[in-house]
């Protein structure tokens, strides 16, 4: 099966890109253009896409959202504390033996320590 590109019908926007046709709705032809990606291609969603005699054309890379961008990078660098923490906790069954061994109090001050050097945000 190859790869398609589907577009609106009434304003050539790109509407997703797939491997055969995902619905019957799409067949419509009154709403819905369906390009199959040139052979020995693949369809790269940096790109922008047209199309002409069902091939779908690739054109220029598409513009960044530069406000998006810096809101996504922020998220990434304010969560950074989770991906570090995640790190350094014990697996669950270092820390069910913790609780075991040293009581609730013992094991919340294995997590405490973590949270400790690795603060939110």
């Amino acid at each position: 099966m190859s790869e398609i590109v589907i577009f609106n019908k009434s304003d050539n926007s790109f509407l997703m890109s797939c491997n055969g046709i995902p619905s019957d709705i799409y067949k419509d032809e009154t709403k819905y253009v369906i390009a199959k990606v040139p052979e020995g291609e693949v369809f790269d969603l940096a790109y922008t896409y047209t199309h002409k005699d069902g091939v779908a054309i690739k054109g220029d890379l598409a513009p960044v959202d530069k406000d998006a961008e810096k809101k996504l990078v922020d998220e990434w660098k304010a969560q950074q504390y989770q991906r570090d923490r995640q790190e350094q906790y014990p697996d669950i069954v270092d820390q069910l033996d913790d609780l075991y061994h040293n009581g609730i109090d013992g094991w919340k001050a294995t997590i405490k320590a973590i949270k400790d050097k690795y603060p939110k945000g």
